[in-house]
């Protein structure tokens, strides 16, 4: 009889060691996959991507990345209102063109029609 219950006591460890393996690689993995949305969300906003490394500090690390991206000034839109103003200063005109109502300019396009889609046809 004892042999029985340390076969079940052994069973049932070998059972909780496969869960415990297969939660470790789930959670790796959810790591991984964070780290790498991270990485592309900070190079596409003109950041190093390595800052999404912050990510790994316990605790607080996903917070300090949602701060820098929702608080911080993006270099990307640094340089895109730097090349907004180079082409203002061209044309001499406001970028892009807007009516006294304050919204974009609607080209001139004998093909529009209010009713219909808000966009131009070309």
């Amino acid at each position: 009889m004892p042999s029985d219950s340390g076969s079940s006591t052994q069973a049932i460890s070998n059972i909780l060691a496969a869960y415990f393996a297969i939660l470790g690689i789930i959670f790796l993995i959810a790591i991984i996959f964070s780290l790498v949305v991270y990485w592309r969300i900070f190079s596409k906003a003109g950041f190093n991507g390595a800052m999404s490394l912050l990510a790994l500090v316990p605790g607080v690390g996903s917070l300090i990345v949602l701060c820098i991206l929702a608080f911080g000034e993006w270099p990307a839109l640094r340089e895109l209102e730097m090349l907004r103003n180079q082409v203002r200063g061209q044309q001499g005109q406001q970028f892009p063109p807007f009516n006294q109502q304050g919204g974009p300019q609607m080209p001139s396009n004998p093909n529009y029609q209010p009713d219909g889609p808000q966009y131009p046809r070309y």
